[in-house]
């Protein structure tokens, strides 16, 4: 239809105002710190139990068994209301996965007894080798809940068809424990349910360029199983029917026949022979629940990449600033230079003075960062052990439920979003001189009341200097504001520098902060992107310039009462 009148009439024009506003990719928590199990590559998790399918409860240390830092951090962000929780494995040493190439095919032809396929563990470490004797009822003897079996069934030469099963290593015949069923599976390249494609057969690893740090990955098919991929398949059958649509005898031998088996050959231990770790209230510089800070490089250098990885808080409970300076340096840099999170860190381990974590605050002058003290005992998820845990385990939990029950700019602290719930007790009970001085240190007190529990009582930065930024639920307000901000200028890149491009901008923009404004994150805002701040010569660099000025609202921290006594027949004033 025409858009413009040539004679007498009437046009009617449609403009839609309709488009619903897009809304902020969200982000979780991102933790940091060795698991029982697990892939080496950070990976996201959205519930404890899927956290403890892949990455294991409890590990064994000299004759106790203990639950990592990352694994309490994990049930209390949940337990809190986290949604997704990204984690990043640190080990100590070089890890490979399990792996089992004895399925046997079946009898007759060029193929009988060999593997026509090998699978591979997605877990790394030894904990994931089951490889040993079965045992009467079909059990094994170094079958665990960490680790795997597997099992072929209704294997269909008409069809070309087998059935796999993913096993738990500590079941046996009388009592499977399935973890996944793969049905109608085939060794046909070309068909749909070819066995890589319907499994995966990706693999990732960490490498370097000498600079950056990156994951390289490796297979043509993303892997659909949550336990294990194809790492080889031996003996293919391409076009195993012939033209009148039967199984070609040739490759019928080539499937593989009913059997089961189990997982070896993987290496990566987390301590020595004989050596009992240091866990909970007895880690220290040089052993932190069985790794050293430096183990942590790889992990903390990967998650410095904002492209690959989201989150809005991030933690690496089991170090801290005095024992491992250089790695809670980077994890500030890269929260500074990411600009999308912020990270909660611990000044020092149990048994600490106050004048020391004082101290050693006042070293770090960063918005990005946020620091609390003391440290806190809770029921290990895993044991049912009461065990000291640093600050920054229980943290993220708390961001959560705040995020949950208010929003991102709501202070996460004081008696209705600060409570920790799933804490016993701090290290120690904080006076109002205490927490007067570790506030003043920008450091947040973790205090006790009666009636009350234990409730985080503070929420500044460890930024130095008074402003709007030195307060947590400012600098999560623009991390929230730019997120969401961010991802609208990413798709007007390379559009049209023209006036209904920055429209465009503007329409998406100001609603968010409108809505912003009506849930108590500012007090007002504008938005400039016109002439004035795109001129010619700014057009003619290939730029389009926004500002966006905002007036963040502030918490009641500090609530004076006036109680005015007067004699009686003095009247009020009005």
């Amino acid at each position: 239809m025409a858009e413009t009148l040539l004679s007498p009439g009437v046009l009617a024009r449609e403009n839609d105002q309709s488009f619903l506003t897009a809304q902020p990719i969200q982000a979780g928590a991102a933790i940091i710190g060795p698991t029982a199990k697990g892939p080496t590559v950070p990976t996201i998790v959205t519930t404890y139990s899927e956290y403890q399918n892949k990455f294991g409860t409890t590990v064994l240390s000299g004759s106790d068994i203990y639950t990592y830092f990352t694994s309490i951090a994990a049930y209390s962000y949940f337990q809190q209301g986290g949604d997704s929780l990204l984690v990043g494995r640190v080990t100590n040493g070089t890890y490979t996965a399990a792996s089992s190439s004895i399925i046997p095919t079946g009898s007759g032809g060029p193929t009988s007894g060999l593997s026509p396929f090998t699978l591979e563990t997605l877990s790394k470490g030894t904990i994931m080798n089951s490889d040993s004797t079965e045992l009467s009822g079909g059990a094994l003897d170094s079958g665990s809940a960490d680790n795997l079996r597997w099992e072929i069934t209704g294997t269909n030469t008409a069809a070309g068809t087998f059935s796999l099963l993913i096993r738990r290593g500590d079941d046996n015949g009388n009592n499977k424990a399935i973890l996944e069923t793969w049905t109608g599976l085939s060794l046909d390249p070309k068909a749909n349910n070819y066995i890589a494609r319907v499994i995966g057969d990706q693999t990732q690893t960490i490498a370097t360029d000498g600079t950056t740090t990156y994951i390289q990955n490796t297979g043509n098919y993303p892997n659909i199983s949550k336990y294990v991929r194809v790492s080889a398949v031996n003996f293919k059958t391409p076009n195993y029917f012939d033209n009148n649509g039967d199984a070609k005898v040739a490759l019928t031998g080539s499937l593989p026949t009913a059997s089961s088996g189990s997982f070896g050959g993987a290496t990566g231990t987390p301590f020595d022979t004989g050596r009992v770790a240091n866990f909970y209230s007895t880690i220290n510089s040089t052993d932190s629940q069985g790794v050293t800070g430096s183990d942590y490089t790889t992990m903390l250098n990967l998650l410095g990449n904002k492209d690959e990885y989201q989150f809005n808080v991030i933690s690496v409970p089991g170090l801290n600033k005095s024992d491992h300076s250089a790695q809670i340096t980077t994890l500030i840099s890269n929260a500074q230079n990411r600009g999308d999170n912020i990270a909660v860190i611990d000044m020092d381990g149990y048994g600490t003075a106050l004048a020391t974590i004082t101290n050693t605050a006042t070293g770090i002058d960063n918005s990005y960062a946020a620091t609390y003290w003391p440290w806190v005992q809770t029921p290990d998820p895993d044991t049912g052990n009461n065990v000291w845990v640093p600050a920054s385990t229980m943290i993220p939990a708390v961001y959560a439920f705040n995020d949950n029950s208010s929003e991102a700019w709501f202070a996460p602290a004081g008696f209705n979003r600060g409570g920790l719930s799933t804490v016993i007790r701090a290290e120690r009970k904080l006076t109002q001189g205490d927490r007067d001085s570790l506030y003043q240190a920008n450091v947040n007190p973790i205090a006790t009341f009666p009636n009350q529990g234990v409730v985080v009582f503070g929420q500044k930065t460890l930024q130095k200097r008074a402003s709007a930024l030195d307060r947590v639920n400012v600098r999560r307000l623009l991390i929230e504001l730019k997120s969401f901000i961010s991802q609208i200028g990413d798709q007007l890149l390379f559009d049209q520098n023209t006036i209904a491009t920055r429209n465009s901008f503007l329409a998406q923009v100001n609603p968010y902060l409108t809505s912003v404004q009506q849930r108590q994150g500012l007090y007002a805002f504008k938005v400039v992107m016109d002439e004035s701040n795109n001129t010619a010569d700014v057009i003619d660099r290939n730029e389009l310039v926004g500002a966006i000025y905002i007036q963040p609202t502030k918490t009641a921290e500090f609530i004076y009462l006036d109680f005015n006594i007067t004699p009686t027949g003095a009247t009020f004033p009005a």
